[in-house]
C-alpha cells in the first residue's frame, strides 16, 4: 500500500484489526473493477452514500486495493470523548457545515492531494432522500477540488449498507447476512472544464458528470435502470 498520508502504525493497525474482522463477519462482499483504482497518487473518489455504516465498509474495500482513504467527517465528531482522538488519528478531515469554515475541508483535502492521499468524497452531502435510493443532485466541492487540484476523480457506487444499518437506526440488522455490492468506474473525464474559470455553471455541469458517473455504476450493481433525472432535495 502506498505510504503518503497514512495514520501512526498504532491507529492502522487499531482500525484494521478491528474493521476487517467485523466487515467480513457482518457482510458477505461483491466487489467489482478494483483494478480501476491507481495504486499511486492522490485521487478523489466520488461516492454514493446510503447508510451510517457505508464510510467503514467503503474504507475496508479501498484498503483491501492499496489505498488508505482520508475521510470526511462531520465537525461534531472530533468533540466526541474517545471518537474525536480516533477520527483525529485516522486523519478524518473536519466538515464545517453550515459556516465560514466550510471551506477549510477544501482547502484541507488539497494539501493531502498534493501529498498522494485518496479522499473519499460523498458530494450529495447527506444520505441520499431519494425514495428509491439512487444518487440525489450533488453539491459541488468534490468538482471545485478536482478541478483546482487536477487531480482524477473515480467514481465508486456501493450498494447493500442501507440493508444492513437503514438510515436513522442505530441497530444493524444482522439477519440473514447482508451483501456488500462495489463498482468502480473508470475516471471522470472532466477535461472540457480545463482552463475555464470555475463559475457556478462550470461546477455544476462538472458535478452533474459525477454524480452520473457514480450513477452508471450503481444500475449496474443494482441491475436496474436509473431514473432519467437524478432527485433534488431543493426541489428545483
Amino acid at each position: 500500500m502506498s505510504r503518503p498520508v497514512r495514520p501512526s502504525r498504532f491507529w492502522e493497525t487499531l482500525a484494521v484489526v478491528i474493521v476487517k474482522p467485523l466487515s467480513w463477519l457482518l457482510v458477505k462482499k461483491d466487489w467489482r473493477h478494483g483494478e480501476r483504482i491507481p495504486r499511486t497518487g492522490g485521487m478523489i473518489i466520488a461516492t454514493n452514500h446510503l447508510s451510517w455504516a457505508d464510510p467503514v465498509l467503503l474504507a475496508h474495500f479501498l484498503y483491501n486495493n492499496g489505498r488508505w482513504p482520508v475521510i470526511l467527517a462531520k465537525a461534531g465528531l472530533f468533540k466526541v470523548p474517545g471518537l474525536g482522538a480516533a477520527v483525529r488519528g485516522l486523519l478524518a478531515i473536519p466538515v464545517q457545515r453550515g459556516s465560514s469554515d466550510a471551506a477549510k475541508s477544501l482547502s484541507y483535502s488539497s494539501e493531502r492531494l498534493r501529498d498522494g492521499a485518496v479522499v473519499l468524497f460523498y458530494p450529495e452531502g447527506t444520505v441520499t432522500r431519494d425514495p428509491g435510493l439512487w444518487p440525489m443532485t450533488g453539491k459541488t466541492g468534490a468538482a471545485r477540488l478536482a478541478l483546482e487540484s487536477g487531480a482524477k476523480v473515480v467514481p465508486v457506487a456501493h450498494w447493500g449498507a442501507q440493508e444492513l444499518l437503514p438510515y436513522g437506526e442505530k441497530r444493524p440488522r444482522l439477519f440473514p447476512r447482508k451483501t456488500f455490492r462495489v463498482s468502480v468506474g473508470p475516471p471522470v473525464d472532466l477535461s472540457k472544464y480545463a482552463g475555464r474559470p470555475a463559475h457556478a455553471d462550470v461546477l455544476r455541469e462538472a458535478t452533474a458528470d459525477i454524480m452520473a458517473a457514480i450513477t452508471v455504476q450503481l444500475a449496474e450493481l443494482r441491475g436496474e435502470k436509473a431514473p432519467e433525472t437524478p432527485f433534488d432535495p431543493a426541489g428545483r
